[in-house]
């Protein structure tokens, strides 16, 4: 049985380019045209990198062309300073590698997405916290002390649920009325897997469609509904119940194929069976119930921590190495 056909019974949307890369060559046994993958091994993490080079590939992994950047590594849930720093600076590079300045004279919006009353979906505010605003400096003390610094404005604009308003419209006001160079919005994903939750980390140039891991599809923010380049930083926070429940049989099922009795049983296991049983169990929440781990107060507050000192090594020139130092 197929991992996608699986996925498309039960309507989930894969928010990791990496993961949907992964199944998709995993099933074709191959390469994947329209697709490349880089790789970069570091001391405390893994750099992949999904370039999604057409049409043709965007239309196969189900997104849109762009360079999709996933850091992996088990730091992000240790309380150890120094790895976090070390960490931080992996990740500015990759920010750096990713960021479409013209000079350091560029502006930035950075945006946090989410709602700060849901610990899962919090990451976003938490980043905005977290970040050194810089542009109500300029023009307003010597020149002197911001030199090195970019002008820098972040918010936390909520969730339709509590403004009332589409994110991206209040995104697109602000844009508007600032004229930032570059935007760049941080947000909570779903992921596939559930080890990939405290441990990856993923940067695109494509912008984001907040909400569709979790099937509350929002308007796009990105290049073409702003009018400047959108970057995105996602970090998984929840899987879909229903992914951990066809693990769950779909290891089980591999158990039955070794056991000739049960073999021909295995083969009745097909995707429309799987997605009844799975709704069954998880009735009367079926697509809408999402797991997260105990910990994820922690893995928030390091993660939040972590994007916040990459962002301000990336952002500003002059920035000093005790990034941490200069934090909220």
């Amino acid at each position: 049985m197929k991992k996608s056909e699986i996925y498309r019974e039960l309507g989930i949307n894969l928010d990791m380019a990496l993961e949907a890369h992964n199944i998709l060559r995993g099933e074709a046994g191959r390469e994947i045209s329209g697709i490349s993958l880089d790789e970069e091994n570091y001391d405390l993490a893994k750099v992949k990198i999904v370039n999604v080079l057409d049409p043709r590939g965007a239309a196969q992994i189900g997104k849109a062309p762009g360079k999709y950047i996933t850091i992996e590594s088990d730091v992000l849930g240790i309380n150890n300073k120094a790895h976090h720093q070390e960490l931080s600076e992996i990740i500015a590079e990759q920010f750096k590698k990713i960021l479409p300045f013209k000079s350091d004279q560029d502006s930035v919006l950075i945006v946090g997405l989410g709602n700060w009353n849901a610990t899962p979906d919090a990451l976003g505010p938490k980043v905005v916290g977290k970040t050194m605003a810089t542009r109500h400096l300029h023009g307003r003390v010597p020149e002197e002390l911001t030199n090195g610094l970019r002008s820098v404005s972040a918010i936390a604009p909520g969730v339709l649920g509590i403004t009332g308003i589409e994110t991206a419209e209040i995104i697109k006001g602000i844009v508007e009325k600032t004229t930032p160079d570059v935007v760049i919005v941080i947000d909570a994903l779903a992921a596939g897997d559930v080890h990939r939750i405290g441990t990856n980390i993923q940067i695109a140039d494509t912008g984001i469609n907040p909400g569709s891991g979790v099937g509350n599809k929002r308007a796009a923010i990105n290049q073409e509904t702003l009018g400047v380049p959108v970057i995105a930083v996602g970090v998984p926070t929840v899987v879909h119940a229903g992914v951990i429940a066809n693990d769950i049989i779909q290891s089980f099922v591999e158990k039955m194929r070794t056991r000739p009795p049960l073999t021909d049983l295995s083969k009745e296991m097909n995707p429309p069976m799987l997605k009844m049983i799975i709704d069954q169990v998880l009735q009367p929440y079926s697509h809408n119930l999402m797991v997260t781990p105990k910990e994820i107060d922690d893995l928030i507050e390091n993660t939040a921590k972590i994007i916040a000192m990459a962002l301000s090594s990336a952002l500003h020139p002059a920035m000093p190495e005790e990034v941490a130092n200069y934090l909220h």
